[in-house]
């Protein structure tokens, strides 16, 4: 099965994005990977992505990348694609790009040199390690605290982390993670620091995990003196906060991409069903009812669609480059991740409606899809958050124009 490319028809893409697009739709429609381990299959998933160079979309080409700077737009196409087919392998690829991002934006040369090219072949697992159990979406809550040992500039300076971090995505097969930690007394988001921590840094404790409803791997870290060099650091004192953030917007519209990819699946699963589906002597497809559902759901999903894609057009050929358009990004980031995640669970709630009892049947592609959406409303800013975002935005620009008053 190759997933539909029409969209790519879009002038919100090049020849380029619409190669990417089709060609990895080809490629995908041949694997084939056993998911009833969901470890094992997303270290099979990196390993096929990797060698096939998908991987390579995750870092700029100065590291082995395939596109000079990382592009939004390639992103989104490539995480509906595979989200299309495999939410376990979108899982896989989005997860080499966030636990890798802030390294590109941030990582010395000798740290992008050490990590970016393993990531972009596949030979390393990243892991992006924020959250907490008391400091999910407020990250000014954080308690994980990170402390230097050793004279400044030495090279026997280490710093030794403290705390845990939870509902980390990748933890427990990640071959390193990059660890968000308190470095100074300031309140709030302030004074928050990265850092590279590897997976066998002695005080890491990544064993406990978290099963979920939609199978991937997840788990608590323990950090209990887990000690790292002080060239683990990873961009500026206490700017981690923004790194964070800067990383997480990067990702946001690919975020919306792969619901997309889910949502045409479902809308392709009850099509089909509806079509062969025999009902009081005619297809189900035949009934005005199904059709109004379908055209319901397909409108949700162009709807989210075009959200999705004018937010990773806007980064790729506007720019975030003043605070202006960094704003502007933000909010039509969050605009599609909300829109995109809300839609494509009414679209995934409706393919399975349709199917009857069959949708409710463990196994069947809809009942597995219904699972695998939840979780996107919640990750990577949930959808509360998104409209916060948003909200911001629109009474900041309201206060920066001139008033107006209706006419009488």
């Amino acid at each position: 099965m190759q997933a539909p490319v029409v969209h790519l028809s879009l002038p919100f893409f090049d020849d380029a994005h619409r190669e990417l697009g089709s060609r990895l739709s080809d490629w995908m429609a041949g694997q084939s990977v056993d998911e009833s381990d969901d470890r094992l299959a997303c270290r099979r998933w990196v390993r096929l992505l990797g060698d096939a160079g998908w991987l390579r979309y995750c870092v700029p080409a100065e590291f082995g990348g395939a596109l000079e700077r990382l592009d939004s737009r390639a992103l989104v196409i490539l995480r509906e694609t595979l989200a299309f087919h495999s939410p376990l392998a979108d899982f896989a690829f989005a997860m080499q790009g966030l636990g890798s991002g802030a390294i590109t934006l941030a990582g010395s040369a000798a740290q992008r040199q050490q990590y970016l090219g393993p990531v972009a072949r596949g030979e390393k697992i990243a892991a992006f390690a924020l959250s907490e159990a008391g400091a999910g979406s407020d990250v000014g809550a954080m308690a994980s605290i990170a402390r230097f040992e050793g004279p400044q500039g030495s090279e026997a300076r280490q710093v030794v982390l403290e705390g845990s971090k939870t509902w980390i995505s990748n933890g427990g097969i990640a071959d390193y993670y990059c660890v968000f930690a308190r470095t100074g007394p300031d309140p709030g988001t302030r004074g928050i620091t990265a850092f590279i921590v590897d997976a066998d840094a002695p005080g890491l404790d990544a064993s406990e995990q978290i099963a979920v409803m939609a199978p991937h791997p997840l788990a608590t870290l323990h950090f209990r003196q887990c000690r790292v060099a002080a060239s683990a650091q990873l961009g500026p004192l206490n700017g981690g906060f923004k790194l964070a953030l800067q990383t997480l917007d990067i990702f946001r519209a690919s975020v919306a991409g792969a619901a997309l990819g889910m949502a045409r699946r479902a809308l392709h699963e009850a099509v089909t069903y509806a079509r062969q589906r025999p009902m009081f002597g005619q297809r189900l497809a035949d009934f005005q009812l199904t059709q109004a559902k379908l055209g319901d759901m397909a409108a949700l999903l162009d709807a989210a669609a075009l959200l999705t894609y004018r937010a990773a057009w806007l980064r790729d050929c506007v720019g975030t480059a003043t605070p202006e358009q960094a704003q502007a990004y933000s909010a039509q980031a969050a605009m599609a991740k909300m829109t995109a995640t809300e839609n494509a669970q009414r679209i995934i709630d409706m393919a399975l409606q349709m199917h009857g009892g069959l949708g409710v049947r463990v196994g069947t592609k809809v009942e597995s899809l219904y699972r695998d959406i939840r979780a996107l409303r919640i990750y990577e800013g949930a959808t509360e958050v998104q409209q916060l975002i948003i909200g911001k935005s629109v009474l900041k620009q309201a206060g920066t124009r001139p008033a107006t008053h209706p006419s009488t």
